[in-house]
């Protein structure tokens, strides 16, 4: 699905025009495929569930000291893409293959999480991480997206706000990242993602449940960050179900309270 095959928060929130983040058709945000009637809503919308919502994006901060531990700056280097207990750089995304992937990644966390359904921080979101001069459109078009009816569909009252006794998810996870296209000032990156999304609580209509797609990102490098020029996504890679019982909705609900999503996807 896309964004119109075209649309899609950086850091501080409107702060210095780095990306960085914090916690993730009519053309909307991207979806989470699903089971159930809410999910073929979803599915109509386009893209919106997975650009759906990104409580915030914060600094990635950075630790420049070299004796932050231990005293010596002789640190062991890790792979590209093995993570690390190390701090990003403070700055925005490096101007490489790798930073590219990185900045994808951190997008799809950021656009698949519930600020998005708040008017004001979605576009907090979209004027950070987007080019700009298709923000407009990108604003334009998650306004239509995030409609009363789709916010009921998710289970959400048709303001968007979580109905007394509800917590909602909205989250998304990236499982891995890869370049298909790149030049000097732009880069196409596929990330695989797995998503929840769903109303936890007693009687929900919309239950919690799980989805794996591929998002589809063509980047741009511009004000010395990386920022989307376009945005689709399709279902899959999935996985064989394993033999896991379901939680119940109070787990559920008890658990997202309690296990915060992450501040730097990659």
């Amino acid at each position: 699905m896309s964004l119109g095959d075209d649309h899609q928060s950086s850091g501080d929130y409107g702060g210095t025009g780095q990306t960085r983040l914090r916690l993730p058709e009519e053309d909307g945000a991207p979806r989470r495929g699903g089971r159930s009637s809410s999910r073929s809503l979803v599915t109509v919308v386009g893209v919106v569930v997975l650009l759906i919502a990104a409580i915030a994006f914060a600094n990635r901060g950075g630790d420049d000291s070299a004796s932050a531990e231990g005293g010596t700056g002789d640190k062991p280097k890790a792979s590209a893409t093995a993570p690390t207990g190390t701090h990003p750089v403070q700055s925005g995304f490096a101007h490489d293959e790798q930073g590219a992937q990185s900045a994808a990644a951190n997008y799809a966390v950021a656009l698949g999480s519930d600020g998005m359904f708040d008017k004001s921080e979605r576009d907090a979101i979209l004027q950070s991480i987007i080019v700009p001069d298709r923000v407009a459109d990108f604003e334009t078009t998650l306004d239509k997206a995030y409609s009363p009816d789709f916010n009921k569909a998710v289970g959400l009252n048709q303001d968007g706000s979580t109905p007394k006794g509800y917590t909602f998810v909205s989250r998304t996870s990236p499982i891995g990242t890869k370049v298909t296209e790149k030049s000097a000032d732009s880069a196409t990156v596929e990330v695989w993602c797995s998503g929840l999304l769903g109303l936890a609580g007693q009687n929900s209509t919309a239950p919690v449940t799980s989805s794996w797609f591929t998002i589809t990102m063509q980047l741009a490098w511009v004000n010395d960050d990386w920022k989307i020029v376009t945005h689709s996504q399709k279902d899959g890679p999935a996985p064989i179900p394993g033999d896991d019982k379901a939680s119940s909705a109070d787990e559920m609900a008890k658990a997202v309270k309690e296990y915060g999503g992450f501040t730097y996807a990659r």
